[in-house]
């Protein structure tokens, strides 16, 4: 990668892609050569399952609703309206979807998560439970992402993420499409 990105005027070296998902790409960027960070970069790929207003002001908007609700997320260090970039703490560890994928058990984190959904819950949230969206640091899990919406009980960890934090035919149809 090599190539840098600026965000209010400092700049970030790219070191890797870390993820594209259905707001933007995530990249580990480092900044003088020291600090490691995640710099997103806001898309507007079209999304068949999801609907969009403003993604840069969702970001801040759900990023002070996750901290809010005490969810254990990544600090946000800078923002960037104009050019639709945000730049985050890096949480380094694995993710939990890799750690099904290699047949690692995730029964050490399962208490955490239904703390984290009970948190979600009480701050009237969902919070998209995917398994890429969680790392696992020191042996903590941390959601990654910022994206929250309203709580709908379809939509919450025992009704929809459940299904991905194991090796379920959700979890292994969505590996062979992705492959």
């Amino acid at each position: 990668m090599g190539q840098s990105m600026t965000v209010n005027g400092a700049d970030y070296t790219i070191i890797k892609l870390l993820g594209h998902g259905k707001g933007g790409y995530s990249y580990l960027a480092e900044k003088d050569g020291k600090q490691q960070y995640v710099l997103k970069q806001i898309h507007h790929e079209p999304c068949s399952y999801y609907t969009f207003g403003n993604k840069i002001e969702s970001e801040r908007n759900d990023y002070q609703r996750l901290t809010d609700a005490g969810i254990k997320i990544p600090k946000m260090i800078d923002i960037d309206i104009t050019a639709e970039r945000i730049v985050k703490e890096y949480i380094d560890g694995e993710t939990i979807f890799d750690m099904v994928k290699n047949d690692i058990s995730v029964m050490p984190y399962i208490e955490q998560i239904y703390e984290i959904a009970e948190q979600a819950k009480a701050a009237g949230l969902n919070i998209d439970y995917f398994p890429t969206n969680f790392v696992v640091q020191n042996g903590l899990i941390y959601y990654i992402d910022y994206e929250c919406n309203n709580y709908m009980k379809e939509w919450d960890f025992e009704n929809w993420g459940i299904k991905y934090w194991s090796k379920t035919p959700e979890f292994l149809e969505y590996v062979e499409q992705h492959q």
